[in-house]
C-alpha cells in the first residue's frame, strides 16, 4: 500500500506526523509556538502562516487530514507532478492562514465596536446579550453578577466590571490558535474534485459509491452552512477550509485552461 505513496505526499506525511509526534510527546511547547494566532495577539509570530498547518490538535485531527492527503494526493501528484502538488498543498494552507486571519480580524473588529458601545453607554441588558453570544466563555458565576448589574444598572464600579468581563473575553478570542492542514487538504479535495469529477469513490460511512464532483460540492456547502451557523461552541476553523477550497479552485483553473481531457 505504502508503495504507491508519491513522494511529495510521503514527506508531507513523514514531517506532518513525525512534527505531531515531537510536539506531543517530547517539545509540547512547539504547539503553542508554532499555532496560528490572532495577528494582533501577543503570541502571533508571522512565521505561524507556515508552521501552524504541521501542527494539529490531536491524534483524530491528524489522522483524518493525513488520511484526505493519502487518499487523494498520490494521483493527483501523478496528474499534476511533484512541484504543483507541492505548491497546491502549500498555497492552499498558507492562503487559508491568511484569509482566516483576516476573517478573525473582522470578527474582533465587531467585537471591539461592541466593547466601544458598551463603555459609550453602558447598559445590562446590552452585557446580558453579550454574555449570552459568548456564554461558553464565562462561568456560572456570570448569571449572579448579571442580577446585580440589572438591579443597579448606573454603579460605576458594576458598569466597570462588566467591561472588564467583555474586555476578558476579547482577550481569550484573541489568543485561541489554529492548528491542523485541514486549508490544505480543502485545496487537494476541491483539486481532485475538478480533475477528476467522475471518478468514483466508495464512502467509508456510510458505505455508498459517489462521485468526487458531487463529494466535493458537498464539503462545500457543509462548510458553508456551518460558517453561516456560526456556533460559538463549534472550534472548528469552517472559513480556513472554505478558504482552501476557493485558493484549491482557484490553482486548478488557472493550471487547467489550456487543457481539455479529464477524468
Amino acid at each position: 500500500m505504502f508503495r504507491a505513496l508519491t513522494p511529495i505526499v510521503k514527506n508531507l506525511l513523514l514531517i506532518t506526523v513525525g512534527m505531531h509526534v515531537i510536539a506531543s510527546f517530547f517539545l509540547p511547547q512547539l504547539k503553542g509556538l508554532f499555532a496560528l494566532y490572532y495577528i494582533e495577539s501577543r503570541y502571533f509570530m508571522p512565521f505561524q502562516f507556515v508552521t501552524y498547518m504541521f501542527m494539529h490538535a490531536n491524534f483524530w485531527h491528524l489522522l483524518s487530514n493525513m488520511f484526505g492527503l493519502f487518499v487523494f494526493g498520490p494521483l493527483l501528484e501523478q496528474f499534476l507532478g511533484p512541484k504543483k502538488i507541492l505548491i497546491l498543498w502549500m498555497v492552499c494552507g498558507v492562503g487559508s492562514g491568511v484569509l482566516y486571519s483576516g476573517y478573525t480580524a473582522y470578527n474582533m473588529g465587531k467585537l471591539n465596536d461592541k466593547i466601544e458601545a458598551f463603555t459609550a453607554n453602558p447598559d445590562p441588558e446590552e452585557f446580558n446579550r453579550f454574555v449570552s453570544s459568548n456564554s461558553h466563555l464565562f462561568n456560572a458565576g456570570i448569571y449572579e453578577f448579571i442580577d446585580e448589574y440589572s438591579r443597579d444598572a448606573d454603579n460605576p464600579e458594576l458598569q466597570d466590571r462588566a467591561k472588564r468581563n467583555m474586555l476578558g473575553v476579547r482577550d481569550i478570542q484573541a489568543d485561541i490558535p489554529m492548528v491542523g492542514a485541514s486549508g490544505a487538504l480543502f485545496g487537494v479535495l476541491i483539486a481532485f474534485g475538478m480533475l477528476f469529477p467522475n471518478t468514483q469513490l466508495f464512502l467509508l460511512f456510510p458505505p455508498i459509491p459517489i462521485r468526487a464532483k458531487y463529494l466535493v460540492l458537498f464539503y462545500g456547502l457543509y462548510t458553508v452552512y456551518n460558517i453561516f451557523v456560526s456556533n460559538p461552541t463549534d472550534n472548528v476553523a469552517h472559513f480556513a477550509h472554505l478558504s482552501g477550497l476557493l485558493i484549491g479552485a482557484v490553482l486548478v483553473t488557472y493550471w487547467k485552461k489550456d487543457r481539455q481531457n479529464f477524468y
